[in-house]
């Protein structure tokens, strides 16, 4: 690899924003896509999909096979509220590959000891994530019930475009929350990202199955292909990963 590719490809890599490098089997030429450029490229298609996947491999282009060599920031959950339905989530989105932190102000509540395993800030979430450092490739699931707490994680993780926002709560509560947050500044377009009521409905009654139900949303955000209508609002607002 080229001296220059590689300390771009590393830039990349710092900045924790996805690249492929292409490499053409036939004469090793390599090319680096950035993740911003990948709709504009001759291969869109199949490094979007290589994107999706995290995973690397060959595929057919009409000039022969070529290698993509995908780069993807490791994948992070940041939970507001260190509650019952965040102690189940945690460990079933660790294995599952994501970075867990569990934010919350509540020291009673946000202790490693309910939390084996996985980064407890024991802050309010304006501070906490400032520090984190919210981007395309971390998802935010609000869980507190609590507008004081759950509203400055939502508020970071819609500027941020974080590419999954969900937030517990009935659509009362909901409509609520839209109004603050529109209140405070957000687009319309931007609020309504938010997964309310969060998870998949799949009837989730317990903590463990509302987990379940909010990691398989999660990982759906980040793997499925979008819909065409999901990539006509993309020219509103950029995708998500």
């Amino acid at each position: 690899m080229r001296l220059a590719l590689l300390s771009a490809l590393n830039a990349e890599r710092a900045a924790r924003r996805a690249a492929v490098v292409v490499t053409d089997l036939a004469t090793t030429a390599q090319r680096l896509v950035r993740a911003a450029d990948v709709a504009a490229d001759p291969l869109a298609e199949p490094i979007a999909e290589a994107l999706r996947s995290g995973k690397s491999g060959t595929v057919a282009t009409e000039a022969g096979p070529a290698f993509l060599t995908v780069q993807v920031p490791p994948v992070r959950l940041v939970v507001i509220g260190a509650v019952h339905v965040s102690q189940a989530l945690a460990p079933m989105a660790t294995l599952a590959g994501f970075d867990v932190t569990i934010v919350d102000p509540r020291t009673a509540f946000a202790t490693p000891e309910r939390f084996p395993g996985v980064t407890v800030l024991a802050e309010w979430p304006d501070v906490a994530l400032a520090r984190v450092g919210l981007d395309r490739f971390t998802a935010v699931a609000a869980l507190t019930h609590d507008p004081k707490v759950d509203d400055p994680g939502l508020d970071a993780a819609l500027r941020a475009e974080c590419f999954y926002v969900g937030a517990l709560g009935s659509r009362k509560t909901h409509a609520a929350r839209v109004a603050r947050l529109l209140a405070a500044g957000h687009a319309e377009d931007a609020v309504a990202r938010i997964r309310a009521p969060i998870g998949l409905d799949i009837g989730a009654v317990s903590p463990a199955e509302i987990a379940v139900s909010v990691l398989g949303e999660v990982v759906g955000a980040l793997r499925r292909k979008p819909t065409r209508a999901e990539k006509d609002g993309a020219a509103a607002a950029p995708a998500a990963r």
